[in-house]
């Protein structure tokens, strides 16, 4: 597999570039290996800053205005634009923490969140020229993060939900991702059909997160056929993208990246 992937329904326009990272092409090491672009994870961080750099010999992008936020698996969104570049590095530091969410309509700003079993998602409006991407696991998903990414669109840029085309990455599919009871319980008192989402197998439950996402974008106005699953699973697929079920919590992270280019 090469560094990074690209998604069908986003190659036919040509106004964005868009990746999605893999393991490998990279130069770090260990549970890093090989190429972690977070500088979040406990890299070396001259490890990372020499994958942000392959990274932008395979994607062309001033690696300046490459924004990454601090996530804690809320569901906080930011709007990246000049204001933002103009802050000072500690300013953007502070305005990215405890964010999991970014939108931006400036041409040049390379959007990007970082994901190792958990949902990165894509959502582009190729009418208004409007770029969004979204760090989803159990927490964010539950917390309704998509559904309110898509109202913020709509809120600053009165983006229109018919409009919009969705790619939901590579992340932990529902064979592999077992949970906990109570997780249907907090499902439904956020207003999911559990029944849709959640099945037993063997005494175990399976959250498919996939389809919740899914659901959760549908129920805002998009239709379905502009809703990509990609389909790869991360823990089942841990020798090509990073699983922190497989490699624990101090290992790399793809880095799931959008752009509008100049």
């Amino acid at each position: 597999m090469k560094s990074i992937i690209t998604y069908k329904s986003f190659n036919k326009f040509k106004k964005i570039a868009h990746f999605c990272t893999t393991r490998h092409g990279g130069v770090s090491v260990g549970n890093f290996a090989s190429f972690n672009l977070s500088p979040y994870s406990g890299d070396n961080i001259y490890d990372v800053e020499k994958n942000i750099d392959i990274l932008t010999q395979i994607i062309d992008f001033d690696k300046r205005m490459l924004v990454i936020p601090f996530q804690n698996h809320g569901s906080e969104i930011k709007i990246i634009d000049e204001t933002f570049i103009q802050l000072s590095d500690i300013e953007q530091k502070e305005y990215l923490s405890g964010v999991d969410a970014l939108i931006s309509n400036t041409k040049g700003i390379c959007i990007g969140v970082t994901t190792a079993d958990c949902v990165p998602i894509f959502i582009y409006d190729p009418i208004l020229q409007v770029i969004a991407v979204i760090h989803a696991g159990w927490r964010g998903t539950c917390a309704r993060i998509a559904e309110k990414t898509i109202r913020k669109m709509n809120e600053y840029f009165n983006c229109d939900a018919t409009n919009l085309q969705v790619v939901i990455g590579p992340s932990i599919s529902p064979e592999n991702y077992t949970v906990g009871k109570e997780l249907i319980e907090k499902f439904s008192e956020s207003g999911f059909p559990t029944q849709l989402i959640f099945r037993k197998t063997n005494d175990q439950i399976h959250l498919d997160l996939w389809k919740t996402n899914k659901w959760l974008i549908e129920n805002t106005g998009v239709p379905s056929n502009q809703i990509e699953i990609y389909g790869k699973c991360t823990y089942s697929e841990h020798d090509n993208f990073y699983s922190a079920r497989r490699l624990g919590i101090k290992s790399g992270r793809m880095l799931s990246g959008i752009m509008l280019k100049k």
